[in-house]
C-alpha cells in the first residue's frame, strides 16, 4: 500500500492503513491543529531526524497503561516511602521536554525530539493541551515526564529521569493523579520492557482506536489547579 503524502489538509488517512511497521503518512507540519487531529486519531509524529520529512505512524499493536495501573515493583515502592521524590505539575515543560531529548535510549543513536518538535509541544502546553508531571528532589529536577490530555485520554510521549527511580515515580504520580480525575486510557505508543514491566499492556490498533473514542467523548480535563504535590 503507498504512504500517503499529507498536503495543506489537517486530515490524515484511516489509521488502518498504515504499513505493518506502522507508517501511515510523510509530510505535513506541526501545527497545532494537525497534532490535536493525529492524536483525536490515534496517531502520532515520530520524525526520523533533524531536518526529515515529518512521518506519522500507527502502529498495529498499542502499548497502554489503565490509569491508576502502575505497577509498583520493590524498588518503586521504597522510593514512594521514602518521599524524596516531591511531584509538580506544569512548573518546567521546556525543562522536561529537554531532558527526554537528552536521555540516553537503548538502541538509539539520536533523539526524535528535535528542534520542530520540542516548539510544536511548547505551543501545545502553552494552550492548555500539553503537560508536565516532574519528579524533584531538594529543589532539583530529579526526572519526569510530558505528554498531552485530550477529554479522558492522556497521550504520554517521553520521560526522563536523572536520579534512579524517578521518571518511574512520575508515570506513578501521573497514573493515581488520572485516575482521581476520571481519566481511563493513557497511550505510552510503543511497547519497550521497561514500559510492559511497569504494568504497561499492548492491545491490538481497532481496540485502541475503540478505546480512544470512548475516552476523548469524557467530559473529564487535566487539572493543574495544585502545582506542586505531594507524593501520591
Amino acid at each position: 500500500m503507498p504512504i500517503h503524502v499529507l498536503g495543506k489538509s489537517v486530515a490524515f488517512p484511516d489509521p488502518e492503513e498504515a504499513e505493518s511497521d506502522g507508517l501511515l503518512a510523510v509530510g505535513g507540519d506541526l501545527s497545532t491543529s494537525r497534532l490535536l487531529e493525529a492524536y483525536r486519531h490515534g496517531i502520532f509524529p515520530w520524525p526520523w531526524g533533524e531536518g526529515q520529512p515529518m512521518t506519522w505512524y500507527s502502529p498495529p499493536q498499542r502499548c497502554i497503561f489503565e490509569p491508576g495501573g502502575v505497577r509498583v515493583n520493590r524498588s518503586l515502592r521504597r522510593t514512594l516511602m521514602s518521599k524524596r521524590f516531591e511531584c509538580r505539575i506544569d512548573t518546567c515543560f521546556a525543562d522536561v521536554v529537554r531532558g527526554c531529548a537528552k536521555a540516553a535510549r537503548p538502541g538509539q543513536s539520536g533523539t526524535w525530539i528535535t528542534g520542530a518538535v520540542a516548539r510544536a509541544y511548547g505551543r501545545l502546553h502553552r494552550l492548555g493541551h500539553a503537560h508536565s508531571v516532574e519528579a524533584w528532589q531538594n529543589d532539583h529536577l530529579a526526572g519526569g515526564l510530558y505528554g498531552l490530555a485530550i477529554g479522558g485520554a492522556f497521550f504520554a510521549e517521553s520521560m526522563f529521569h536523572r536520579e534512579p527511580d524517578a521518571s518511574k515515580f512520575a508515570l506513578h504520580s501521573l497514573s493515581e493523579l488520572l485516575l482521581a480525575q476520571g481519566f481511563t486510557l493513557i497511550d505510552a505508543q510503543v511497547a519497550s520492557p521497561l514500559l510492559m514491566a511497569l504494568g504497561a499492556i499492548s492491545i491490538p490498533r481497532p481496540e485502541f482506536l475503540r478505546r480512544l473514542r470512548d475516552a476523548i467523548a469524557l467530559p473529564v480535563r487535566f487539572e493543574t489547579l495544585a502545582k506542586s504535590r505531594p507524593a501520591p
